[in-house]
């Protein structure tokens, strides 16, 4: 095999209590990137589409976190990487972990598959923290192990995949404006009380059970975050009345996805989540901010081959 054409899709980090190790990955949204091997070694970015981003692999999430993986393996060829953008880079929904973690899944799969589904998580994360200044995996873990993942250390790394119930599916909405990852954790506060931090502790123990028994009643009393939404909601205009707006609908919960400015319901079926993508239209069709909206399943494999030669 010498080329690759993969579907890297987007996912959303933090799900409420989780901040920084739960993830989960959607269906319906995503980017193709296209890699084949080369006979002059090293790598090259020699084309995107989509949105400006910097061809300079050094400077590109998904040649850093490729040339992480390339620099170990030390292979006799080289590789080219286009990248056919879809995410929008700044969106809340793991633009920067689709690339990173697409180049390194694609190489691996031209490789042989010589690596595990950790190990390039490990690799991605190089990448991932040019885009939010640390190294993080709460984004790319779901979008390379697929469903719902908890990161449970990152040194060393441990990814846990957790259940996905069948009939849980996603609305998302993005407001167009811009929250770079590495602005948003400077919002945040060093120290928290210790009361509503074993409120969020109580939360995401409680969604985690919920997803192991089906419990969408649970889940909907955990999907609750009491330490990081109260100061990144801040960056996000009309956020509180469109989770009102969410929860009215029959949500079972919204919240912030990743760092923002998109945000996420969890709704228990296909007719509730495309409801509750009304009423956010609604909210945000009064105001001036331009704005996408998604539905999507959650994806149990992550991401896949779409065609290889």
């Amino acid at each position: 095999m010498n080329e690759i054409k993969i579907f890297s899709p987007a996912t959303v980090a933090n799900v409420a209590c989780g901040f920084d190790v739960l993830g989960f990955c959607l269906n319906e949204l995503g980017d193709d990137m296209i890699v084949r091997k080369t006979q002059e070694k090293g790598l090259k970015i020699n084309h995107i589409e989509g949105f400006p981003l910097p061809l300079e692999v050094h400077k590109n999430v998904a040649g850093v976190s490729a040339l992480a993986l390339y620099e170990h393996a030390t292979p006799n060829c080289g590789f080219e990487i286009e990248i056919y953008k879809r995410i929008k880079p700044g969106s809340g929904v793991g633009s920067s972990a689709a690339s990173a973690a697409g180049s390194v899944y694609a190489i691996n799969e031209l490789l042989g598959t010589p690596y595990d589904k950790t190990q390039l998580t490990e690799f991605a994360m190089k990448g991932e923290a040019l885009a939010s200044s640390c190294e993080h995996a709460d984004n790319i873990a779901p979008c390379i192990f697929g469903g719902f993942t908890l990161v449970k250390s990152n040194n060393p790394l441990m990814v846990l995949q957790l259940p996905t119930p069948s009939n849980l599916y996603a609305t998302i909405i993005h407001p167009q404006i811009e929250i770079k990852t590495s602005e948003a954790r400077k919002l945040l506060p060093i120290d928290i009380p210790l009361s509503k931090a074993s409120q969020q502790w109580a939360n995401l123990g409680g969604l985690i059970h919920a997803l192991h028994t089906n419990d969408y009643k649970l889940m909907q009393a955990c999907l609750e975050d009491v330490i990081i939404e109260p100061f990144r909601k801040q960056c996000i205009p009309y956020f509180d009345d469109a989770k009102t707006a969410a929860i009215a609908n029959g949500a079972l919960g919204c919240a912030i996805s990743g760092s923002g400015p998109a945000i996420f319901a969890l709704s228990k079926s296909l007719e509730t989540a495309k409801r509750v993508e009304r009423a956010l239209k609604a909210v945000y069709s009064s105001t001036t901010i331009a704005f996408h909206t998604y539905v999507s399943s959650i994806s149990h494999q992550g991401i896949k081959t779409l065609k290889q030669r």
